[in-house]
C-alpha cells in the first residue's frame, strides 16, 4: 500500500499530476481542484495516497492533507458514490463545506454538485451525518434565505464558467457584507469580481 509520493512535479492539470520521485519512477495521481490550486507553481510536492484497485484498472488519488483524504474515503464509501464523484464533490465544496452542508442536511447545496443527484445527495448526508463533524463557523448560523441565496448565485456562476472555489470565494465577500442580498444582485456584483 502506498501511503505518500514526495517528488518532483513533472506535469500538472486541473485533474491530475504527475510526481517524479528521486528513484526516477513517476505517478499519475488524480487530484481535486482545491490541490491542483495548492500545486500551481510548486517543482516539488508530498502527496497522501489513496489507491484505488480495480480489476481493470490502478488508479491513484492524491492528497495534500489527511483531512481531505478521510473526507474521500467517507464520501467513496457511501453506497453509489464512487471516486469520480467523491473527487467532483471534494472540488466543488472546500472540507469545511461539506461539513457543514451534511451538519446542516442542505440536500440542495449537496445535488447542486455535478453529477450528484437528489437521491445520492440525500445518501450521503445519511451515511454521513454521525461521522463527519460540523465546523464552528458562521456559515451553520446562515438564516435560510442567505443560504438559499448563495447557493444559487454560486450555480448560477458556475454554470457560466467560472471556477467554483473562485465564485464561492467571491460570494462570501458580498455575502458577509450585505447577508439580504438578493441571487440577481449577487451575481451582477460577483461578475466584475471574477
Amino acid at each position: 500500500m502506498i501511503e505518500y509520493v514526495r517528488g518532483q512535479v513533472a506535469s500538472l492539470n486541473p485533474a491530475a499530476v504527475v510526481i517524479e520521485t528521486p528513484g526516477g519512477v513517476a505517478y499519475l495521481l488524480q487530484i481535486s481542484l482545491p490541490t491542483f490550486s495548492k500545486l500551481e507553481g510548486k517543482a516539488e510536492a508530498r502527496l497522501l495516497v489513496h489507491e484505488a484497485i480495480r480489476e481493470d484498472a490502478w488508479t491513484l488519488y492524491g492528497f495534500l492533507d489527511e483531512e481531505e483524504r478521510e473526507l474521500f474515503r467517507l464520501l467513496i464509501g457511501v453506497s453509489g458514490v464512487g471516486a469520480s464523484t467523491a473527487r467532483m464533490i471534494l472540488s466543488a465544496l472546500s472540507a469545511d463545506e461539506l461539513s457543514t452542508v451534511i451538519a446542516t442536511s442542505n440536500v440542495k447545496r449537496m445535488k447542486s454538485v455535478k453529477g450528484v443527484g437528489a437521491k445520492t445527495a440525500e445518501r450521503i448526508i445519511v451515511d454521513l451525518r454521525d461521522k463527519i463533524k460540523a465546523p464552528d463557523t458562521t456559515l451553520i448560523i446562515q438564516s435560510p434565505a442567505m443560504s438559499e441565496a448563495f447557493d444559487e448565485a454560486l450555480a448560477a456562476l458556475t454554470m457560466l464558467g467560472f471556477a467554483a472555489a473562485q465564485s464561492r470565494k467571491v460570494l462570501k465577500k458580498l455575502f458577509d457584507a450585505d447577508p439580504g442580498l438578493k441571487v440577481e444582485t449577487a451575481i451582477r456584483k460577483a461578475l466584475p469580481l471574477m
